[in-house]
């Protein structure tokens, strides 16, 4: 499973919308599309990388393996 495929499954089981992790993050809507699909990679500062992992109840560790 990519990175993509994780952020995106684990946000839906969450019930959570991609504004919504936008918002926590601190980026845009567009951002977190082109996370879901694998056209980028997560490059966001401490704090930001803290709260993805917070809303979507990963750790730093679940995003790398």
């Amino acid at each position: 499973m990519t990175l993509g495929q994780k952020l995106k499954t684990r946000r839906e089981s969450l019930n959570l919308t991609r504004i919504q992790v936008a918002e926590a993050c601190k980026v845009v809507q567009s951002t977190v599309i082109n996370w879901e699909t694998d056209r980028h990679v997560p490059k966001l500062y401490p704090a930001q990388m803290k709260a993805l992992c917070d809303i979507l109840k990963f750790s730093i560790e679940d995003l790398v393996i």
